[in-house]
């Protein structure tokens, strides 16, 4: 079962807008998208979904990749909805999820906002893990996972750290020290572990032929920006923004220009 927010003009009409989280302690959609919902559900239906090991949804154990497994969800929860195609958009994990859907379920697919998309960034110059990754991994790892840990990711996702108060530890915190959190946490990383080269979304980035927004932050320390080329240059319709003093978190930390170029791309 997958939880989702919803919201949208009252034309029945309008188009389909999903949006994926990333990934992360305490990730959901609300935490992520909640505040674009004023930009983009005037124009679109909206649907913010807690992804699989999220939030309010299902914590299974995974029989595929996790970006294939999310992305057979969301295929089929747009079914159960009656969606026959939708826009998306993805950040970090999110938008991994929305690129296998568009290699898995072209038909679902119109058009793609990725920002800094896990699998299909290819790190030409940056050292791996970056910096986010490790301390993803600090958290993720840790037997009782600390404000301390919690802090020091979300710090790593911002260029600004003055975004990171500590009333969003707090609320971070108590959403990863869930036991359901950590659950959903640790079946999402032996996916991973167990299929490896299914997260290598790059080697396959020539075949995703539905037209793509790529945002980047050029401060980015979890997927930095080099990662973006590969992409770029292989996907036949894609195009790139980077946002200058900015992180992990463009949709964020650029929101109101963010949402400017997504409105207008989505709407071309």
């Amino acid at each position: 079962m997958l939880h989702f927010h919803e919201a949208g003009p009252a034309d029945p009409g309008a188009p389909v807008l999903v949006m994926l989280h990333g990934g992360g302690p305490g990730a959901t959609a609300w935490s992520a998208f909640g505040a674009s919902l004023a930009a983009f559900a005037p124009r679109f239906r909206a649907l913010l979904v807690d992804q699989p090991g999220f939030g309010r949804s299902d914590k299974p154990e995974l029989d595929k990749d996790f970006f294939a497994f999310s992305a057979d969800a969301v295929a089929a929860l747009l079914g159960e909805l009656g969606i026959a195609e939708a826009h998306f958009a993805g950040a970090s994990l999110g938008g991994g999820v929305c690129v296998r859907m568009a290699l898995d379920h072209p038909g679902l697919v119109d058009r793609l906002v990725l920002t800094a998309p896990a699998g299909l960034a290819l790190n030409l110059f940056t050292a791996e893990p970056t910096e986010g990754v490790k301390r993803l991994l600090d958290v993720t790892l840790a037997p009782e996972p600390t404000r301390a840990h919690v802090r020091g990711f979300l710090t790593s996702l911002v260029h600004d750290p003055a975004l990171v108060t500590d009333e969003l530890v707090e609320e971070r915190y108590a959403r990863a020290a869930d036991p359901g959190a950590r659950l959903g946490a640790r079946r999402i990383g032996a996916a991973f572990g167990k299929w490896p080269e299914a997260g290598m979304l790059w080697r396959e980035a020539h075949r995703v032929t539905a037209p793509t927004l790529l945002t980047w932050g050029r401060e980015d320390r979890v997927n930095p920006v080099d990662g973006a080329f590969v992409a770029l240059k292989a996907m036949p319709d894609a195009r790139l923004h980077v946002f200058p003093r900015c992180g992990h978190l463009a949709y964020e930390e650029r929101a109101a220009e963010f949402q400017r170029l997504a409105l207008d791309f989505l709407g071309g």
